[in-house]
């Protein structure tokens, strides 16, 4: 669920870049979930055309899908089919992350496929064709076709561009047997309690997952695709649509299909999910070269690299196993792993928490990332205490934190150092400020009395700090367009009049905040997408 200040930051980067009225239905959506076009008309008071294309707009760019479920009629009634339409929330923040995904791309494959990579980010989706004219006309380089569809290509099959998904997949309702199915994988006895504390599959998750290619023709190059379930050169198969689709509403609301679409082209867009998990794991060995080493953080980076290929899940918990002779020959592929033996890539296996065996036969390793990442997000929080309440509030923080259960007043002043009513006044400030939970107790022994634990909620405190994470960058977001604003005045002046110092001012509070903002986009990263 989108936090209050993320859907703020969401609708003012829309704002920003598509105009009012498309961040008007975009703020609809987001507020309001998966809504039809006709409750979209609704909701937002305008007209159709204005909604229309604010849509159009919108699903261009991956901040919205649209997807169809099977509504029941009324008595006597055939069953109806509906469009919904659904706002992608990281696809939107995703805008503030562009520069970062053109830099990889640019490190990785040069400069020509980030120039590549720049117009899909810019224009959300094209065709082949498309992305070949848009590059001839930027580029001041007779550069040979060929040249530019195998840039395209590595692009493609580094993962870094995908097919775009189905227009409009069909959601279906989870049948009787997939529940029953379910309930059997749970076990009779179990199944109520282990149903309830589940964690429920999200309707953007049940509709990306439809919506989205088979793997074996997402990254697949070739113009021509015939499948049950696919598209054939970007055109949907209506032989093998849905039952029913005749039953659609006559009036039929908003035709999604592009143009790219009308002309039989297939549709290419960037592979967001690529991105995040190669800064995920940026993140990864970014913690342990700063709490470890550098020659562990070199380990990790050479097991990290060999296995992406092998990753189906941005979020895995653990990289994918490797045998040590396989650990050996990707570190010393690296400039510094070259100087690292046997022993010493034993010990950085040993450091991120691997447990080798006794005798060496063809045992495999892999390193647990989630505990890593769980590790960076404690120590952003603890730094952001440390900075805001103090070194005596971090102390406190970091203790309850790493207790993992409820502490009295007392005792956390007496394992801290820290005055009694000191303690019980900075507990207070943290507590108002949603850092840390309190529970009043009461012990009955001969005389009742009353005392206060605390305790820290990591589930509770990490959508705290994330939504104040998002509210900071919209107000640097703010702060950065309205100092642009005072430069384009300065930029504009009549010529003779001297606006150095000016000039000079506005360029260190520019980089300022856009080095803040930067710092602020891995923070919420690091509790949003990993």
């Amino acid at each position: 669920m989108e936090t209050p200040y993320g859907i703020n930051l969401a609708v003012y980067l829309i704002s920003t870049y598509f105009g009012d009225l498309v961040a008007k239905v975009c703020e609809c959506l987001l507020r309001n979930g998966s809504l039809s076009f006709a409750n979209i008309l609704r909701s937002t008071e305008l007209n159709r055309v204005q909604v229309k294309n604010s849509l159009l707009v919108l699903i261009q760019h991956n901040c919205v899908q649209a997807y169809v479920i099977q509504q029941e009629g009324g008595f006597g009634e055939a069953p109806k089919i509906l469009t919904q339409y659904l706002a992608l929330f990281d696809n939107i923040i995703h805008h503030l992350r562009f520069s970062k995904f053109l830099a990889i791309v640019s490190d990785d494959l040069g400069k020509e496929c980030s120039d590549i990579l720049e117009g899909l980010l810019q224009h959300g989706r094209l065709s082949e064709d498309q992305i070949l004219d848009r590059y001839m006309d930027i580029s001041n380089q007779n550069e040979a076709q060929d040249a530019i569809k195998e840039n395209f290509r590595r692009l493609v099959g580094a993962r870094y561009v995908e097919r775009c998904p189905k227009p409009e997949p069909f959601l279906a309702p989870p049948s009787e047997e997939e529940v029953a199915a379910k309930k059997r994988r749970l076990g009779a006895k179990a199944s109520k309690v282990q149903v309830l504390f589940q964690e429920p599959e999200t309707i953007e998750q049940r509709v990306l997952a439809a919506a989205a290619p088979m793997d074996s023709i997402r990254f697949l190059l070739e113009s021509f695709i015939n499948d049950d379930n696919c598209m054939v050169d970007g055109e949907r198969n209506e032989d093998n649509w849905m039952d029913g689709d005749k039953g659609r509403q006559n009036d039929q609301d908003l035709d999604m299909t592009t143009q790219a679409q009308k002309e039989k082209k297939v549709l290419w867009r960037v592979n967001f999910e690529e991105f995040v998990r190669r800064l995920r794991h940026k993140a990864c060995v970014a913690n342990v070269k700063g709490r470890l080493d550098e020659g562990t953080a070199t380990v990790l980076s050479s097991i990290l690299k060999a296995t992406r290929s092998a990753e189906t899940k941005v979020k895995m918990e653990s990289s994918v196993p490797l045998s040590m002779d396989s650990i050996l020959e990707e570190v010393i592929k690296t400039d510094k792993g070259r100087s690292m033996n046997v022993d010493r890539v034993r010990a950085a296996l040993i450091q991120l928490g691997c447990q080798l065996p006794v005798i060496e036969l063809d045992e495999t390793f892999s390193i647990d990332l989630g505990a890593i990442i769980e590790l960076a997000q404690l120590e952003e929080v603890e730094s952001i205490v440390l900075k805001r309440y103090g070194r005596e509030a971090y102390r406190m923080f970091r203790l309850l934190s790493k207790a993992g259960r409820p502490m009295e007043t007392e005792k956390i002043a007496d394992t801290t150092f820290v005055d009694k009513a000191e303690t019980a006044k900075i507990l207070l400030t943290l507590w108002k400020d949603d850092y840390l939970q309190m529970e009043t107790l009461t012990a009955n022994s001969g005389k009742e009395t009353k005392y206060m634990v605390w305790k820290v909620n990591k589930d509770l405190l990490w959508i705290h700090v994330l939504d104040e994470m998002y509210h900071a960058a919209l107000n640097l977001r703010l702060r950065l367009m309205r100092e642009m604003e005072q430069e384009k005045e300065i930029i504009l002046a009549p010529k003779g009049i001297q606006f150095e110092k000016r000039v000079d001012r506005l360029k260190k509070v520019r980089n300022v905040l856009e080095s803040s903002l930067m710092k602020l986009v891995d923070a919420t990263m690091l509790f949003r997408d990993f």
